[in-house]
């Protein structure tokens, strides 16, 4: 017996794409991908002679970040996967990563893996239609007391400025003694 399939049941190319680079994860830390992350910006499916060309859209956590590489053909292996062979990893410094871009969904996954991930900045007003937007430089309060992801304690110190990676610092928390890393906000 042959059972008919609604059309709206079959996912087009675009949402297979997106599904599959959705679940790439960072290979620094793995229990979050690099949607959750902010390092995918953007994916943007094109058409020529009737075949699909990807490009994905990514951002380094820094400008020298060793891990894009690695990102990079990653994306590449889960577009080829789908059988997407006319594809671009495009990487883009401006604007920069900022760790507001970290999803809260992936706070949670850091915190449980044992990474203080900063709190976001406070939203800063959108200038209304006409008027000139002000950029403001705020301060990053958090960044000598992040709580400890093991115990939520505050009572937290700075071992070094340098953590696992060049985007964390490595704190010791002072109340369950344990070590940990932490996103340097910026």
């Amino acid at each position: 017996m042959v059972m008919a399939v609604a059309a709206e049941a079959i996912p087009s190319l675009a949402e297979r794409v997106q599904q599959a680079l959705d679940a790439v994860c960072d290979p620094e830390i793995p229990v979050v991908t690099l949607r959750e992350l902010g390092v995918l910006r953007d994916v943007v499916i094109t058409e020529t002679d009737g075949r699909p060309h990807v490009e994905v859209v990514i951002t380094p956590t820094y400008s020298g970040c060793p891990a894009m590489t690695q990102m990079a053909e990653d994306l590449r292996a889960a577009l080829e996967q789908l059988g997407v062979t006319e594809h671009q990893i495009t990487t883009v410094l401006a604007p920069a990563w900022t760790t507001d871009w970290i999803t809260p969904v992936a706070r949670d996954k850091l915190r449980a893996y044992g990474i203080a991930p900063p709190p976001p900045v406070s939203e800063v007003p959108v200038a209304a239609p006409g008027q000139a937007h002000v950029l403001r430089f705020l301060p990053r309060l958090d960044l000598d007391q992040p709580a400890c992801p093991q115990c939520g304690s505050p009572n937290t110190e700075c071992i070094s400025r340098h953590g696992s990676t060049a985007c964390k610092a490595l704190y010791r928390c002072l109340s369950c003694r344990e070590p940990f890393d932490y996103f340097k906000p910026h």
